[in-house]
């Protein structure tokens, strides 16, 4: 079974509940509608009900399956808000309401927070930006976290690797260049994200131009000052490098370089780049050398699910990454988070 076919068959399973704050957007709409009618999600419409409605209308959306949470409702958003303050009195209420009657963002994080939601998903009418920077301050990230940070999934044609064609990544869309503490945070998002979305055991290597000890530089020490970090924050979890991407995820170079156990050597199922410039180009290059499908990239780091999208993706795609935010929901809640 094809990848998104698992998480489209997880999510219908126990259909989580999605606040979507831009329901006036006509991919958004359209995304929504498709995911009611394959059983994946219940999605909550944010905003304004007659300009939903009227967006609806003008693209020909049926509505039907999903439910609207009037924004502009004074009762119910001071009700939602002083919820929110007796939960995080950072701000005043009367900031809160601001924020939320401004921009409808800060309405489904509050209602994300609040659990009458499992997920929120935006990124038409918002900037990366915009939903990273609402998401840290109304959401908040986990213990132990220090940036919010994406992950990927690859689907490489002929990859045989630890767990077949597929191959997790991060951070190749949110911190330009780490921290050794910041990079230590997307290490262990990302081998919580993977353990959310599809089950597997984490394997977690941090890449370098160095293998073990091969070079010796500031950007190396980096890496290793990371993994040191990662490790004693979450000694759980099976992170390890510095390594090169072959000795990585390569069993027969990794025993040639990596000259002492590790569970993660030429057996990694996560790959974390040093810094931006090293993901973006290694993305681009798996997707235009290898055929490769990159699924994502996905936010992560927060308490609770917290989802932006590309602007210039198609229906289809939204739909899978809310299929995908669902999952993640649904794992997050038996976890008890």
């Amino acid at each position: 079974m094809d990848i998104m076919e698992k998480i489209y068959e997880r999510a219908a399973s126990d259909p989580q509940r999605v606040a979507f704050p831009e329901a006036t957007e006509e991919k958004i709409l359209l995304a929504a509608r498709e995911c009611v009618d394959k059983g994946l999600i219940i999605p909550v419409l944010v905003g304004d009900p007659a300009a939903i409605k009227a967006a609806a209308a003008e693209y020909k959306v049926d509505l039907t399956g999903m439910e609207l949470f009037d924004a502009t409702d004074e009762t119910a958003l001071d009700e939602l808000v002083t919820a929110y303050y007796q939960i995080n009195s950072m701000l005043s209420e009367k900031t809160l309401k601001r924020r939320a009657q401004r921009d409808s963002i800060y309405t489904a994080l509050y209602l994300l927070v609040l659990d009458k939601v499992d997920a929120m998903f935006a990124g038409l009418s918002h900037t990366t930006g915009d939903i990273i920077a609402a998401g840290s301050l109304i959401v908040g990230l986990k213990d132990g976290i220090v940036t919010p940070s994406s992950i990927g999934i690859f689907k490489i044609p002929g990859y045989q690797g630890s767990e077949g064609e597929l191959l997790a990544f991060g951070d190749s869309a949110v911190c330009v260049n780490p921290s050794p503490e910041e990079l230590a945070s997307i290490a262990i998002s990302a081998c919580d994200t993977v353990v959310e979305l599809l089950g597997w055991e984490p394997r977690c290597a941090l890449l370098s131009y160095s293998t073990d000890g091969s070079a010796e530089s500031e950007m190396v020490d980096k890496v290793r000052t990371a993994l040191k970090i990662a490790r004693e924050k979450r000694p759980d979890l099976l992170i390890d490098g510095e390594f090169q991407l072959d000795a990585a995820i390569n069993p027969q170079v990794a025993a040639k370089k990596v000259r002492r156990e590790s569970a993660v050597a030429g057996k990694a199922n996560i790959i974390i780049w040093p810094d931006l410039n090293v993901g973006n180009i290694g993305v681009k290059l798996v997707q235009n050398f290898a055929g490769a499908d990159a699924y994502g990239p996905l936010l992560q780091g927060y308490r609770k699910i917290v989802c932006d999208c590309s602007r210039g993706a198609p229906v289809s795609e939204l739909v899978g990454n809310i299929a995908m935010a669902a999952v993640r929901a649904q794992n997050l809640k038996r976890a008890g988070n």
